[in-house]
């Protein structure tokens, strides 16, 4: 297995790795450890750079099987047991870490308002939409989640990342904050993102150590998504 540094420490922006193994049809290598996120949970893959010496390697795509974290190269893959540092995209990423975070804390806002779980959910850098079942939900609320989420975000909450393990992270059903449980069946540790008194749920994706890293946020719609699904989707103020 790969180590995944971008669990434990989602600011490291480098790190020195090791090709354990490659596959030349996809044009992928297997490294020994990483901080590229390989996506998940609606946050999109990493991007950036292996280096080999004074040699740039473009990684274009990251994905997670059993075996490891794969990088998918521009380039010619480098041979087995070859040395590479590691280099990411990092103001893309640190959007995506301002975003995800931003997206929990809408969680949370919601969660406290309505009592409703997330019914889907995506992000891109800077902006993100969340889904969720509000057949109730009034127009004029619109402007009072959005100041309230402001509000929270402002507040510079902590983040904090534990782990728990599986038969544990069973116990505690408010964890899971989708309308259905998505945690693969043969997980047998759970990394939870607990932003402090606002929102507290299993999730994979890179975060910020603060809500006042997010900055604030613009609630840009709602939309009625039938069946009373509501989308909500917002941008970050720049």
């Amino acid at each position: 297995m790969t180590e995944q540094i971008y669990s434990t420490d989602a600011y490291a922006r480098t790190m020195d790795g090791a090709v354990v193994r490659t596959d030349t049809d996809d044009n992928r290598v297997l490294l020994d450890r990483t901080v590229f996120y390989p996506g998940g949970g609606g946050q999109p893959h990493d991007v950036g750079a292996l280096w080999i010496g004074d040699d740039r390697l473009s990684v274009v795509r990251v994905t997670a099987d059993r075996d490891g974290v794969w990088h998918w190269l521009e380039e010619d893959v480098p041979g087995v047991g070859t040395d590479v540092r590691g280099e990411l995209d990092w103001d893309r990423r640190y959007r995506m870490m301002r975003t995800h975070t931003a997206m929990h804390a809408m969680c949370g806002v919601i969660w406290r308002r309505y009592q409703v779980p997330v019914t889907g959910g995506n992000m891109d850098a800077g902006e993100g939409r969340l889904d969720f079942e509000l057949p109730d939900w009034n127009s004029e609320d619109k402007p009072g989640v959005e100041a309230e989420l402001n509000a929270e975000l402002e507040n510079r909450l902590p983040v904090e990342v534990s782990f728990l393990p599986r038969e544990e992270a069973d116990q505690d059903p408010s964890l899971i904050r989708t309308k259905i449980n998505l945690l693969p069946s043969d997980l047998r540790e759970v990394r939870v993102i607990d932003i402090v008194g606002l929102d507290r749920q299993a999730d994979g994706g890179t975060h910020v150590d603060s809500t006042g890293e997010v900055g604030t946020i613009s609630l840009a719609t709602v939309k009625s998504k039938g069946r009373g699904f509501r989308r909500f989707r917002f941008t970050l103020d720049e």
